[in-house]
């Protein structure tokens, strides 16, 4: 299924850069890092373990695994705008975060939550720690 997605993804984005031009290519790892790739001379490959992305600059290597996102962005350090516990990416922060949260940590799809947004209490790691930190900051009515 995984394998299925990146390559209308990557379908997607080959129509894309035609209608308009972007610097960079950025991956969101499921860790919530950032990989930015420069489109200069960009030529994107998958197999059925990992992404390669070769460009002007050399040659990089990502698991399909470690991808949660990929984007084209004409900023090399801008991030996708997120806010704090909202974890299944609706565009609000309420309940249904904790119970994604809760899936997640339980044996869920990675790919289904923002990680960096999960990771509440700022610690770098998502834990059950978190899922407390979330349902304070709900009860506390600073959600946003």
């Amino acid at each position: 299924m995984k394998k299925t997605i990146i390559t209308m993804l990557i379908a997607l984005v080959a129509m894309t850069i035609s209608a308009e031009t972007y610097n960079y290519l950025k991956f969101t790892k499921t860790n919530g890092s950032t990989l930015t790739c420069s489109v200069a001379g960009i030529k994107v490959t998958y197999d059925n373990s990992n992404i390669t992305v070769t460009n002007d600059e050399g040659t990089t290597t990502i698991a399909l695994s470690e991808v949660q996102d990929m984007y084209f962005s004409n900023e090399a350090g801008s991030e996708p705008s997120y806010a704090i516990g909202d974890v299944n990416k609706d565009g609000n922060v309420s309940i249904a975060d904790v119970t994604a949260l809760i899936d997640y940590l339980l044996g869920g799809d990675a790919s289904a939550i923002d990680l960096t947004a999960a990771n509440v209490n700022g610690d770098d790691t998502v834990s059950i720690a978190d899922v407390t930190a979330l349902i304070d900051l709900l009860l506390s009515g600073n959600a946003q």
